[in-house]
């Protein structure tokens, strides 16, 4: 079993050779998932929205793994300003059953390049769900 990256188109890490993920068997670990919004390559300026995009973007990640976010076991969230009302938000609906929900910790930190947020996650993919396999 071999470990293979999982790379998403508008989630680069710009020069830098590292992929948005990384699986080998059923463990899938996210890289750094910031809140860009894929399709312009802007970073809003607003928190608010910067976690929407994150949370978006976490979901094509896991996605592009194989997995859903039924697979994700654990989020850290990075920030470096208060957004944890926009977390929790953004937390219920990704995972809406109280039962179900992955752990989670949120750490205050300097991001940079204007970042206000960051996730990085765990998924435990007990099922492919590549088309290829």
């Amino acid at each position: 079993m071999r470990r293979r990256s999982i790379v998403v188109p508008g989630l680069e890490h710009g020069s830098n050779p590292i992929p948005a993920a990384s699986r080998r068997g059923p463990l899938l670990a996210t890289g750094g998932v910031r809140g860009v919004d894929r399709e312009s390559g802007v970073l809003p300026a607003d928190a608010g929205e910067q976690v929407r995009h994150a949370f978006a973007n976490l979901r094509a990640v896991v996605e592009a793994g194989g997995g859903t976010v039924e697979d994700v076991v654990h989020v850290t969230v990075f920030a470096a300003t208060d957004v944890r009302a926009a977390v929790n938000e953004e937390w219920v609906r990704m995972f809406p059953d109280a039962g179900s929900r992955p752990a989670r910790h949120l750490l205050r930190q300097e991001l940079p390049g204007g970042m206000l947020v960051q996730l990085e996650a765990l998924a435990f993919v007990m099922e492919d769900r590549e088309s290829d396999g």
